[in-house]
């Protein structure tokens, strides 16, 4: 059985790591990033490494496990102030922008991964698609709440999709007010055509 202190000491360890992962993985590339370099930003050995993780992969796999609980925790956060479902779709927007702004914005992390180590590693085109899908998931249940249909929320999720896309490469916050507006244009032409009255019918 372990020692309380060296439960702990792990904690910490692999905190620090996966800290310093995600941060030259942002910087630069995973597959020129080693675990010695991750060693030496953290200031921890390779005995300390090899305590916590099994290798690359499991610390890769918890930089994108971190990297989804961090992000979806932060949007979260955003949306709760508004009461009015709709308002809160919106507001999705506006965490983006801020998040667009952020000196170390380089894209989404998940997208950036499947790009680099490809399709064919299974899992992590799963972690991927499970974060897409969980994001998606949440705007769908955002505009049920608000009275529209699940097609709506699914255009929507991709409007904040591209954004990200489209923010990491021309360096902007503008894809966030874009799709913003284009997102409010959506839910409002929904809601016009469901408010326009019903027109007799002259045939009989």
């Amino acid at each position: 059985m372990s020692h309380p202190s060296a439960v702990v000491e792990d904690a910490s360890h692999r905190d620090a790591l996966i800290r310093s992962a995600d941060q030259l993985f942002t910087a630069g590339k995973i597959t020129s990033t080693t675990i010695d370099d991750v060693d030496d930003l953290a200031e921890l050995s390779r005995a300390d490494f090899d305590a916590v993780f099994d290798g690359k992969d499991a610390l890769i796999q918890a930089v994108l496990d971190h990297r989804h609980t961090t992000w979806t925790g932060h949007l979260l956060d955003a949306i709760a102030a508004p009461d009015d479902p709709r308002d809160k779709i919106l507001t999705i927007f506006t965490y983006l922008e801020s998040w667009f702004a952020e000196p170390t914005f380089q894209g989404c992390a998940f997208v950036n991964v499947y790009a680099e180590l490809g399709p064919d590693i299974q899992w992590v085109a799963d972690s991927a698609a499970h974060h897409k899908l969980v994001f998606s998931a949440l705007v769908t249940r955002l505009t049920i709440s608000a009275g529209m249909p699940a097609s709506v929320g699914a255009s929507i999720a991709l409007l904040a999709e591209g954004a990200q896309v489209t923010a990491a490469l021309t360096r902007s916050i503008a894809p966030a007010r874009e799709a913003r507006s284009a997102a409010a244009l959506l839910m409002a032409v929904y809601q016009l055509d469901h408010d326009l009255p019903e027109l007799p019918n002259f045939d009989t």
